[in-house]
């Protein structure tokens, strides 16, 4: 079983430190979908919300996560990083993206100040521009769109533990970190 009791998984209390509002254990295993070519225009209809709501505060607004890869599979949900002047000024950009119908669930002012909006089907990821995170985020995109082996062995890594039930998703995400290190130390 997944869990916290695994080397590199966040425990329940890092889990709950950055979490907004209350920790939902997920206690399964995850459902990955085949790709679906329907994915690259939910984003871009994702983009024109979000553009919407922060206008020329949305410095980059990229689809990225495996829903941005052609081929791979992926839990149906569309990941989108939005680079912001400072993503720790949350009420430079948090009411209007609430308004727009996300909700925020993750401040990680610890780790490149991240936080995450949500809906059911979307995850947006908010970094300040320039962030490092950012540049890793597109650069994995990019060479699993460009590299069959990589885009391959990064599916295989993702199928085998998808089966498995994990405690949180953020284990599940937590575990795929070694192959995304390789893949990104090639890229």
């Amino acid at each position: 079983m997944g869990g916290d009791e695994e080397p590199g998984l966040r425990t329940d209390e890092e889990i709950a430190r950055y979490t907004v509002g209350e920790v939902r254990p997920h206690d399964a295993a995850v459902t990955l979908h085949e790709y679906d070519p329907a994915w690259p225009a939910r984003f871009e209809r994702e983009a024109e919300r979000i553009r919407g709501a922060l206008g020329e505060a949305a410095r980059t607004i990229e689809h990225v996560g495996s829903t941005s890869v052609p081929g791979l599979a992926a839990k149906p949900i569309i990941d989108i990083v939005v680079a912001v002047a400072d993503s720790a000024d949350e009420a430079a950009y948090g009411p209007a993206l609430e308004g727009a119908g996300y909700r925020l669930t993750i401040r990680e002012p610890d780790w490149h100040e991240h936080r995450m909006f949500e809906d059911p089907a979307t995850h947006v990821h908010v970094f300040t521009v320039g962030d490092a995170e950012v540049g890793r985020m597109v650069a994995f995109r990019d060479r699993l769109r460009r590299v069959d082996e990589d885009r391959e062995r990064y599916a295989a890594a993702k199928r085998t533990l998808a089966a498995r039930r994990w405690r949180h998703v953020q284990h599940y995400a937590d575990a795929k970190s070694g192959v995304i290190e390789e893949i990104l130390a090639r890229a």
